[in-house]
């Protein structure tokens, strides 16, 4: 018995790293999801990339909307640089051997970007209301410092909570298998690992995830009641089309992020596969991101105008 309690307190104290499973159950196509991977992660960096600088050099898009925007495609390209290149060295080497530092820091980095995505998505939101709403007051309410204060509140606000969570996660002790039955350190799996009780860390998470997910989806959900009742009163039909087109884009978005989100951080325990959360968590870190910059590209005028203009100008 004594014997037996000495190996398990050397597993839990010598444990000094993991190893990412990633998409190991599928060997024969690996080649293929580096190739897709790598293409997915490039489309994601340099169309975000472009969004960045047409909203930075065109007069037109100088706005709060587009302000905020172009923090938002920022925020998507350091959100991706996370996960992914981390993906394609263990595609490309086959081992995905991960320390335990890098792990907590990558899954602190993951929850912190996560978390501020959540938050200038919402403050996209209250732009809108306000622009929508409250026009004849929108330059004075979204003055230029206003928007900068919204937009470091949404970057810095979380990083006290999220390295808090982190630091609570990893002083638990790891014992037996140190497999991580995904393609990068998020809560869930890692928590899998864990001895003991895991109660106080998990009610931590769905705490942090009610503050980060939950109130900003309600707060937005609030603005876009008050926002479509206000398009519902306008007298020209045309201008209905151009509010709902205006805001149709960034409520895709909401949609897909944080019913992802929501799936993957606020599903009870018992219920989690896996599989299937690996594959909703490859929706919010890779899908969606893919899809952001087409939405917002696609689907506004502004915007299709400046890139034209960019592109007559190099060509």
């Amino acid at each position: 018995m004594e014997n037996k309690l000495k190996t398990e307190k050397s597993n839990i104290t010598t444990m000094m790293e993991f190893v990412l499973l990633g998409f190991s159950d599928i060997p024969n196509i690996q080649g293929l999801l580096f190739g897709i991977f790598l293409v997915i992660y490039l489309t994601i960096f340099m169309c975000n990339s472009i969004i960045i600088l047409i909203i930075k050099i065109d007069p037109a898009l100088q706005t709060p909307m587009y302000f905020f925007l172009s923090n938002f495609s920022f925020l998507e390209i350091c959100y991706v640089t996370i996960t992914i290149p981390r993906m394609l060295m263990d595609l490309l080497t086959q081992k995905g051997h991960i320390s335990l530092f890098a792990c907590a820091t990558q899954m602190c980095f993951v929850l912190m970007f996560g978390g501020s995505e959540c938050l200038l998505l919402t403050v996209m939101a209250y732009d809108r209301y306000v622009a929508i709403c409250n026009p004849l007051h929108y330059p004075l309410v979204m003055n230029h410092k206003v928007c900068v204060q919204l937009v470091t509140a949404s970057w810095v606000s979380d990083i006290p909570v999220v390295i808090g969570q982190t630091c609570q996660i990893f002083s638990l002790p790891f014992c037996g298998s140190n497999t991580i039955n995904h393609f990068f350190c998020d809560v869930p799996p890692v928590l899998k690992l864990a001895c003991g009780d895991t109660f106080v860390n998990e009610i931590a998470v769905y705490v942090v995830a009610v503050v980060f997910i939950m109130v900003p989806f309600l707060l937005i959900v609030v603005s876009y009641g008050k926002i479509i009742s206000n398009i519902l009163k306008l007298s020209s039909a045309r201008g209905r089309a151009k509010a709902f087109s205006t805001c149709s884009s960034h409520l895709i978005v909401v949609v897909l992020f944080y019913g992802t989100a929501t799936i993957t951080y606020l599903q009870p325990k018992p219920n989690q596969s896996e599989g299937i959360g690996k594959l909703i968590s490859l929706f919010y870190t890779i899908l969606i991101p893919t899809l952001n910059p087409i939405i917002y590209t696609l689907r506004n005028k502004d915007i299709m105008v400046a890139l034209k203009k960019l592109l007559t100008k190099l060509l």
